[in-house]
C-alpha cells in the first residue's frame, strides 16, 4: 500500500468503521507523535513498534565531489524500532 486511501480502504475493510473516521484518526495521528517527540519522549505505536528520538555526535565526514573533509554538526533524529509483528513478517 503506497497510497493513504489504500490504507483507510483497507482498514474500513476490516473493521465496521467510517473512512472518514479513519482518515480523522490518520490525520491526527503524526501530530500526536510529533508532540510526544518535542518533549523527547519515546512513543509506542502499538503494533507497529517504538519511536524515538536518538542523538548522533559531531563527526567528520568527506564532500563525495571534492573529497574534502567537512565537519558534520551533531543532531537528532526519529527511529522506529520495529515490534514483534513486523519483525516476524520478514522473518
Amino acid at each position: 500500500m503506497k497510497k493513504k486511501t489504500e490504507v483507510i480502504d483497507a482498514i474500513a475493510e476490516q473493521t465496521n468503521v467510517t473512512k472518514a473516521d479513519i482518515k480523522a484518526v490518520l490525520d491526527a495521528l503524526p501530530e500526536v507523535y510529533a508532540d510526544a517527540l518535542r518533549k523527547e519522549e519515546s512513543s509506542v505505536l502499538p503494533g507497529f513498534g517504538t519511536l524515538k528520538i536518538t542523538h548522533r555526535a559531531a563527526r567528520k565526514g568527506r564532500n563525495p565531489q571534492t573529497g574534502e573533509q567537512i565537519d558534520i554538526p551533531a543532531s537528532k533524529s526519529v527511529s522506529l524500532k520495529a515490534g514483534k509483528l513486523f519483525k516476524d513478517a520478514i522473518a
